[in-house]
């Protein structure tokens, strides 16, 4: 039976079953939006809330500093203004010591020595293989955009630059990951100087008429002359190994050394929840950091055309390590998103950004890997100290970029051979790099004398310097962490072995108690069975 209008009762009540259902299904999704706009949106303010203060501490900095430029503060009133950025300079130093020192310390000592020697040669190789690709990317990208291209004369700025010899460089290096004192080694490292030496020369006096042997004559002469000194700064390369050898030294000792294991673990402990009271004042420090540079920085629109150009080209080439090359080698060797393990960084690399230095930011990308991205803290305590005092991807390519950059500027064309010999030494000068503001230019100088080039033009580039060495900071920051995670990859079967053994030793020591607990147990039942024979008898 139909109705008049000839619609079936059953399909009319099954499309309103169809619209019911659509208008339920509507409504849950409208609740759950609301849900997530108010509990997800807090919980999620909640876990990134260090990262969303430091976005925005940078945000704002830029803006503070392009505003407060047309001021012309002066050179008191400018480190007046960066004191609150000072502070958090001098507070992430003042944790660096002890931490650097009780992380390689127990990370070593948690492991084997042939499961660190595993871990140490896939590290180095990591090491290795980045740094040479960053000094090829570097080259590549010099060669092809030719910022140096046009005259010198736009460059009016020009500074003495002290003259370093290549040989006592890498001679320094060696020493330093010797020193003969400790304490010395936290507060200085070795550095050779150059000094005046008189000498008196005797000189053949001949008659050049007669050709008769007048005598000799004493001639004053000046040498210049290599003298140990001292420059002010953490040893870092000669307190890495001493703690990495300490920390196996320990690891061999068993129970005999687990007194010192302990002391240091409860010291790197001790350290990372310091990190944890300062990471709330970061934001504040890396604001008035960047805020107080901008004031600082010299007029851009004096910048010459051939220094901008140098400046995208640092920039592009950085971006291309930073932004292609490791993630792609974090994707081929574990299989994994490189983007989201990136993410877990940020507060890290923000930090990079705004101090410029990788051993300040050192505490910072601990708490990063261990926390955000769960690295095994075994690999981070010993791969991140070695990474921040070794491995800089970003030096190395700016200091390759650089030096053919100043033969541009010259009109000198290097040829395949000195081209070898940059990327050699810009390698070897990055390792040699302290993790301190601006140490790049230092070893540039080694780089240009490798090659014959004028050490004095490393002033042409110090207008830009500062900006660069924040990119380059991040960039070694970055190389680093992904580093970590890269080694903690290919560990891991060394990793879990170790582990294994840690629970084969833990049931051994129960098994080992089960005896005596036994013999208690029926001590304990014998006492208690005793009165009550008694009563009965």
């Amino acid at each position: 039976m139909t109705q008049s209008n000839g619609e079936n009762p059953r399909s009319r009540s099954r499309v309103q079953q169809i619209r019911e259902g659509i208008h339920l299904r509507s409504m849950k999704a409208k609740k759950k939006v609301e849900d997530i706009t108010k509990d997800d949106v807090k919980s999620f303010m909640r876990r990134n809330a260090f990262v969303i203060f430091t976005v925005a501490a940078v945000i704002i900095g830029i803006i503070l500093g392009f505003a407060l430029r047309p001021y012309k503060m002066s050179y008191r009133e400018v480190k007046y203004f960066s004191f609150p950025g000072e502070l958090l300079m001098r507070m992430l130093q003042m944790l660096v010591l002890p931490l650097l020192v009780s992380s390689l310390i127990t990370g070593m000592a948690a492991l084997d020595s042939r499961a660190s020697g595993k871990m140490g040669m896939r590290a180095v190789v990591y090491y290795m293989t980045t740094t040479i690709i960053a000094v090829f990317i570097g080259i590549i990208m010099v060669l092809i955009i030719h910022p140096g291209k046009g005259s010198k004369d736009e460059f009016t700025r020009q500074q003495k630059i002290e003259q370093v010899s290549p040989a006592d460089a890498f001679l320094d290096l060696i020493r330093n990951m010797f020193p003969p004192n400790l304490v010395q080694a936290c507060t200085q490292q070795f550095k050779t100087q150059y000094g005046k030496r008189v000498v008196q020369v005797k000189v053949t006096v001949n008659d050049t008429i007669f050709n008769l042997t007048n005598g000799t004559q004493e001639i004053t002469k000046e040498e210049i002359i290599p003298v140990p000194g001292t420059v002010n700064g953490v040893n870092a390369l000669g307190l890495v190994v001493f703690s990495m050898c300490f920390g196996l030294i320990i690891g061999n000792m068993k129970e005999h050394g687990q007194a010192l294991r302990d002391f240091f673990d409860c010291l790197n402990e001790a350290i990372m929840r310091l990190v944890a009271i300062i990471m709330w004042y970061a934001p504040i420090g890396i604001l008035f950091l960047i805020a107080g540079k901008i004031v600082e920085m010299d007029d851009i629109t004096e910048m010459g055309g051939q220094l901008g150009m140098y400046t995208i080209t640092v920039i592009i080439g950085l971006l291309i390590h930073a932004i292609f090359v490791l993630p792609t080698l974090y994707f081929v060797i574990t299989r994994k998103n490189p983007f989201v393990f990136i993410a877990g960084l940020l507060q890290a690399l923000i930090t990079a950004l705004g101090t410029s230095s990788s051993s300040a930011t050192l505490p910072i990308t601990f708490k990063c890997l261990e926390e955000n991205n769960k690295v095994d803290k075994r690999v981070t305590r010993f791969v991140l100290p070695v990474g921040a005092t070794i491995n800089m991807d970003g030096t190395a390519l700016y200091e390759a970029l650089a030096a053919i950059f100043i033969a541009q500027v010259n009109n000198m064309d290097l040829n395949f051979g000195q081209i070898i010999t940059i990327s050699i030494t810009a390698t070897a000068a990055s390792i040699g790099a302290a993790g301190i503001p601006q140490a790049g230019l230092v070893t540039m100088v080694i780089v240009l004398t490798s090659v014959g080039l004028p050490t004095d033009d490393i002033t042409l580039i110090i207008a830009v310097d500062w900006f660069l060495d924040r990119l380059r900071t991040t960039t070694n920051v970055l190389g680093d962490s992904i580093g970590a995670g890269i080694v903690e990859y290919l560990s891991r079967h060394e990793l879990q072995t170790k582990d294994a053994e840690m629970g084969n030793s833990v049931v051994e020591e129960n098994e080992m108690k089960k005896p005596y607990q036994l013999i208690s147990q029926e001590n304990e039942y014998e006492n208690e069975k005793t009165p009550d024979s008694e009563t009965k008898m």
